[in-house]
């Protein structure tokens, strides 16, 4: 949209779904996912930034607006997709390590070296997760939730951080916007168990289906 001067600014529709989401109402398998992005300047802020219709919000707390933008996506889905040919999944997300501050203000991740084995340690169930299960569970359309967000949260050390490089300067493996990077991961790493959990549900679908074919 355009503000006073004629200049376009940048909004976060809540109540549209991008045009490309018609290519996915004849899918066998939709994977769906969001949470991580939300935590950044412009979604966590609120400001002149969320928009419904016509109207853009002065200001917009995160939680209520990520409530509204699942809401349009879960409406989408009971509208859209065909539960009988199409599997729908939603994977929830994985919270950063940072500690000292966030990945442009100081924070730091290069210390921690081995998964958290003390409960005592894990971070709190991020509340996006907890509005996201609330969506979920006011839908028609059964919806797979592929809830990797609290065990990720025991594998701290498996974030790249300063390992991408060899030979930092101390500078730069102090510098959180160029190298303490705690929002990505290592591959081969934690993510190969995000899809191995996907892979595992699909198998138990499959399951009935083949023992069914069997018998006939």
């Amino acid at each position: 949209m355009a503000d006073k001067n004629g200049s376009k600014k940048e909004t976060l529709r809540l109540d549209m779904v991008e045009r490309s989401s018609a290519l996915y109402k004849s899918a066998d398998i939709i994977i769906f996912n969001t949470g991580h992005w939300w935590t950044h300047e412009k979604t966590s802020l609120g400001k002149d930034y969320y928009q419904e219709g016509s109207h853009v919000y002065s200001e917009l707390n995160v939680l209520e607006a990520f409530r509204k933008a699942l809401t349009t996506w879960a409406r989408w889905v009971d509208a859209n997709i065909n539960p009988m040919r199409t599997s729908v999944f939603f994977r929830g997300y994985s919270a950063s390590h940072f500690s000292g501050g966030q990945w442009n203000s100081g924070g730091q991740c290069d210390s921690e070296t081995e998964p958290i084995k003390n409960e005592t340690y894990l971070r709190q169930y991020p509340p996006k997760m907890t509005v996201l299960e609330r969506v979920l569970k006011g839908m028609k359309t059964h919806v797979s939730y592929l809830n990797i967000t609290s065990l990720t949260d025991y594998r701290k050390d498996g974030h790249p951080s300063i390992y991408r490089k060899q030979n930092l300067s101390e500078e730069e493996k102090t510098s959180p916007l160029r190298f303490q990077d705690c929002s990505h991961w290592c591959l081969p790493g934690v993510p190969d168990a995000w899809n191995e959990l996907l892979y595992a549900e699909l198998l138990v679908r499959q399951y009935p289906k083949q023992q069914k074919q069997k018998r006939a």
